[in-house]
């Protein structure tokens, strides 16, 4: 696999992710794709597989985000490539929501994608905001007020 296949399946997944495409989002998948979410949000954890992403029996991903996602403006996350390899992709997007009272959220989000052979995203998907990338963070009201904050 090459520079430009890796950042399109990653791309294409990201695509998926913002219409909500299920069915796409399985076929770009790989069969062991592993999800490492921070363990300060309801969803946090590692969770491996595809049936994993739709295990009812936790909260996932799509349980928090999907009420506070209602529009096409908040599920857009503006993905952009800051480096990649064959093999990992690293993406800088925006977590956006808004709330039942009309608080919006717009969060930068970093992260790691590993991408298999063939044409199929990778075993490992890394994500987190910018702050716990990197020892100095600049801090914005709205990172630290929800989902799963305190």
């Amino acid at each position: 696999m090459n520079l430009r296949a890796s950042t399109g399946i990653v791309m294409e997944a990201f695509d998926a992710v913002e219409r909500r495409d299920g069915q796409r989002l399985a076929q770009l998948y790989h069969s062991g794709v592993e999800f490492h979410w921070p363990p300060s949000v309801p969803y946090g954890g590692t969770f491996r597989g595809i049936a994993a992403q739709q295990d009812r029996s936790r909260t996932v991903w799509d349980q928090v985000w999907d009420p506070l996602q209602p529009t096409e403006q908040e599920r857009r996350m503006d993905p952009r490539v800051v480096a990649a390899t064959e093999r990992e992709v690293v993406v800088l997007w925006h977590q956006r929501g808004l709330q039942p009272a009309g608080q919006r959220l717009d969060m930068e989000t970093l992260g790691l994608y590993g991408v298999a052979a063939g044409n199929s995203p990778g075993r490992r998907c890394s994500t987190s905001t910018p702050q716990r990338c990197s020892a100095s963070s600049s801090s914005r009201d709205n990172r630290s007020h929800w989902p799963g904050s305190s």
